[in-house]
């Protein structure tokens, strides 16, 4: 649902993965909060300019650098001030979403915050990514990782009072388990909850498991094994849009966009290097793959 006027545009909507969660994208040059409150854990970062926010008896800057969180039933208010602009992303997540939520991080429950605005930029930006995933709605993957890696953090960096249930085991063995599972079926829609509750880990701690294991998170290695098998099809000739389904990518737009931003290169150009008449003997170029990789 989008609102738009001459001078203010929003566009709100439920995500379809998790149940009472829903998203709002803003960019506002004149409006104005008046005191208010929501029934929903309030996350918003800004994207753009910023604004003047009013919460527990303080007035704050809003700026591209921290992250401002509002409990439950929690008053605020917010007005442009000297600010010409504001684009900002926010979540909203009610109490079926934060018990939905809380499992995935490994908690029993999910505690209060006792500060509003958060200095953090690193973890603004990280929540500012998982807003335009699941915006873009195309690769469900990353965006459940992207989810429960940001709230994993913001809940363990500030916010006090919950517990971790377990410690994530540092497990060789379970690691490549997981692993085997995923090369045998990166064609396939995997699930970041699928492969956590198979492994026996929340999704949090599965994150922290393939980051300590092998230093990347559970999609970039989902994304190295469909490259990988992307690259054996074009070599064989397949059609690029053939090739990006059958590798797992949403459609030939996005094996492009990973092929870009992995190798620089894009598939047409891979594909017509590996031509026979245009293959010469030359030392191997690394970064590109060449067979099923395991640990």
């Amino acid at each position: 649902m989008a609102r738009r006027d001459r001078r203010n545009s929003s566009r709100y909507w439920w995500d379809g993965e998790l149940p009472g969660l829903s998203l709002l994208e803003a960019d506002f040059t004149t409006h104005e909060y008046p005191p208010h409150m929501h029934e929903a854990l309030v996350v918003a970062a800004t994207e753009a300019g910023g604004s003047k926010i009013k919460s527990r008896g303080s007035v704050e800057q809003a700026t591209s650098s921290d992250l401002f969180v509002f409990n439950p039933m929690e008053t605020h208010a917010g007005w442009m001030g000297w600010n010409e602009r504001w684009r900002y992303r926010a979540f909203y997540l009610t109490k079926s979403a934060l018990d939905g939520l809380a499992p995935m991080l490994g908690r029993e429950s999910l505690p209060f915050f006792t500060r509003n605005r958060l200095d953090d930029e690193p973890l603004a930006e990280a929540f500012l990514a998982l807003h335009r995933a699941v915006a873009d709605g195309r690769d469900r993957f990353e965006a459940r990782e992207l989810m429960v890696s940001a709230f994993g953090q913001l809940f363990a960096r500030h916010a006090g009072g919950a517990r971790s249930l377990v410690e994530v085991p540092r497990d060789r063995t379970l690691l490549a388990a997981i692993c085997r599972r995923m090369q045998d079926d990166y064609a396939t829609e995997l699930r970041l909850e699928e492969l956590s509750h198979a492994a026996g880990l929340s999704q949090f701690q599965l994150i922290g498991l393939f980051k300590r294991g092998l230093g990347v998170t559970p999609h970039a290695y989902l994304t190295h094994l469909r490259l990988c098998a992307a690259c054996r099809e074009l070599r064989r000739g397949e059609p690029i849009a053939h090739v990006a389904l059958r590798s797992g990518f949403y459609d030939q737009s996005a094996l492009s966009n990973a092929f870009r931003r992995w190798y620089g290169i894009t598939p047409r150009q891979f594909a017509s290097a590996a031509r026979p008449d245009r293959v010469r003997v030359a030392p191997r170029r690394p970064g590109l793959c060449t067979a099923r990789q395991s640990l």
